[in-house]
Order: C-alpha cells, then sequence, then structure tokens
C-alpha cells in the first residue's frame, strides 16, 4: 500500500493505493491537514517534505518571502498533475530546491522558520 497526498480544488487529500495485479480504485479518505513537515533539526525552522517524487514546476513567492499558514509557496508536478505544496506555519520561506528539479519523496523542499 502507498499513500500519497494530492490537491484539488485548494483541499488536500490523502489516497492510498494498493500495489496489485488487478486494477482497483484508490482509498479516498478525508482531507490531510497539511502537506509533510517536521521541526528542523537546528531549531530553525519547519521543514516541508516532497509527499512524493516528483518535478518543482514553479516557485509561488520569492526565497526569503514571508507564508502565511496554508499559503501555496511551490507547485510540484507528478504523473502530469500539478500538485500545490502549502506552508504549514506562519513564516519566512528558505527554499531548498529550485525550479525544474527532479525530487525523491521525503526531499526537503523547503524550510518556514
Amino acid at each position: 500500500m502507498r499513500n500519497f497526498i494530492i490537491t484539488v480544488d485548494g483541499k488536500q487529500y490523502e489516497v492510498s493505493v494498493e500495489e496489485t495485479g488487478a486494477t482497483a480504485a484508490p482509498a479516498v479518505a478525508a482531507p490531510a491537514a497539511a502537506p509533510a513537515a517536521k521541526p528542523a533539526g537546528n531549531g530553525k525552522g519547519t521543514k516541508v517534505l516532497a509527499p512524493f517524487p516528483g518535478l518543482i514546476k514553479n516557485l509561488l513567492v520569492a526565497n526569503g518571502a514571508p507564508v502565511k499558514k496554508d499559503q501555496p509557496i511551490l507547485v510540484l508536478e507528478a504523473m502530469k498533475m500539478d500538485n500545490d505544496i502549502t506552508s504549514p506555519c506562519d513564516g519566512t520561506v528558505n527554499f531548498q530546491v529550485a525550479k525544474g528539479a527532479n525530487v525523491e519523496s521525503d526531499a526537503i523542499l523547503a524550510v518556514i522558520g
């Protein structure tokens, strides 16, 4: 079973997809509270992690800009779908990736401090 977070019309949903030989519809859970985020190990901010592998299609705010909780900060493209990645908290964004970069699951996309 693989879990993904997708965004549809600004709402996030956690989706579980079972890997089997047969085709099955994915189970959709209630909207997710926020994208993957963890307090930074150095205590200087909250890490925003990639929920799945993809391409950084666009950075929606300038590096060093103030952001609000749930504000979209970048677009992560996966399987030809654009996914808004939002800030998990208020603070200043410090991007750890550049537009056009390919990232893996759990890669640090930004630190909100």
